[in-house]
């Protein structure tokens, strides 16, 4: 009788997710809601052939050392730039991540921002909450429409382009910037607008970020690029913390260079950029985007899938490197 895989998963998710694994393998689940220390996580995979983890566990040579059974990887997130996959690829090892199935729920959570930032809706909240609103007046608490205006689309993949085609209600024209191939969907059924870096920051009303993290991306938001922008524009963030230097954002939403931005992760994230906190023209939300039981659960799904197949020797369904398991066998470097 062939023994059970072990693996381990670095964080709880979702039962439909887990209950595919424990059919099959030999599973230990970390039962506190929290990430575990470097130190745990090492001694946990020391005898794992599979680990499922989270965005915040940091896949990297260390880690592979650390488990010289392992036979793959599967991230609990589509975002992957907490794992060295050249490294994998060296190793032999496949490594897989969930797109897809959170496309929905993360551009809904962009528009959610977006409409929460333009109409100060947690500003205003907040300040009826307290209990010294002045109610209504002409004047007061005048914020931007969105009807019209012209959307940006920073990084147009999945969601991003899930994020454009949301804005056909609001009859938005929309002008895109990066990604490495074009992106034939958004001109044809949107008529958008592919432009340089520097024309789509003086553009947009608004800027949506959906990029992935890597050098190129990396404070591409910055204090040069902040004040390109126009001064009633604002800035979303659903994609990667550090694609913005968070410290110039501080200093550009405190001087109102732009007009407010709406985040949901952050350079350091969960720790925040000192003063950013304090400012009223900024929505932030502790990274949800996904937070939603049917993204989650899929996730989980797709996640489990992925490493199920990785200890079959098969492909996964959505795997970052599967040249790994075409090449000829052989040992692991």
């Amino acid at each position: 009788m062939n023994q059970r895989p072990r693996v381990v998963v670095t964080r709880m998710i979702p039962e439909p997710g887990l209950s595919l694994l424990r059919d099959v393998c030999d599973l230990w689940v970390n039962p506190e809601d929290r990430p575990l220390t470097q130190d745990e996580l090492f001694s946990r995979i020391a005898t794992a052939e599979g680990v499922l983890g989270q965005l915040t566990d940091r896949i990297d040579a260390g880690f592979f050392e650390a488990a010289p059974k392992l036979r793959g990887y599967a991230n609990y997130a589509v975002g992957f730039d907490n794992i060295d996959v050249p490294e994998a690829t060296r190793r032999g090892l496949p490594v897989s991540n969930t797109p897809d199935v959170l496309t929905t729920a993360t551009a809904e959570m962009a528009w959610a921002l977006l409409f929460a930032v333009a109409r100060r809706v947690v500003e205003t909240d907040a300040l009826l909450r307290s209990g010294v609103c002045p109610g209504w007046g002409p004047l007061k608490f005048l914020g931007q429409e969105v009807t019209g205006k012209t959307l940006g689309i920073f990084g147009p993949g999945r969601i991003g382009t899930a994020m454009a085609r949301m804005s056909r209600g609001f009859a938005m024209p929309v002008v895109f910037c990066g990604g490495r191939k074009p992106n034939q969907a958004l001109e044809r059924e949107l008529g958008a607008t592919r432009l340089d870096f520097d024309a789509f920051l003086r553009t947009a009303d608004f800027i949506s970020i959906h990029a992935p993290l890597n050098d190129q991306t990396r404070h591409a938001f910055d204090a040069d690029a902040l004040a390109r922008m126009k001064p009633t524009a604002i800035l979303i963030n659903t994609g990667r913390g550090p694609v913005i230097d968070e410290a110039a954002l501080v200093g550009a939403l405190r001087e109102g260079r732009i007009a407010g931005a709406g985040l949901d992760v952050y350079e350091f994230e969960p720790r925040l950029a000192e003063g950013l906190a304090a400012l009223p023209n900024v929505v932030l939300t502790p990274h949800i985007g996904s937070a939603t039981s049917t993204a989650r659960e899929g996730m989980a799904v797709l996640a489990a899938k992925n490493l199920l197949a990785m200890l079959a020797g098969q492909t996964p369904p959505t795997c970052l490197n599967p040249e790994v398991l075409t090449r000829s066998t052989g040992g692991r470097s």
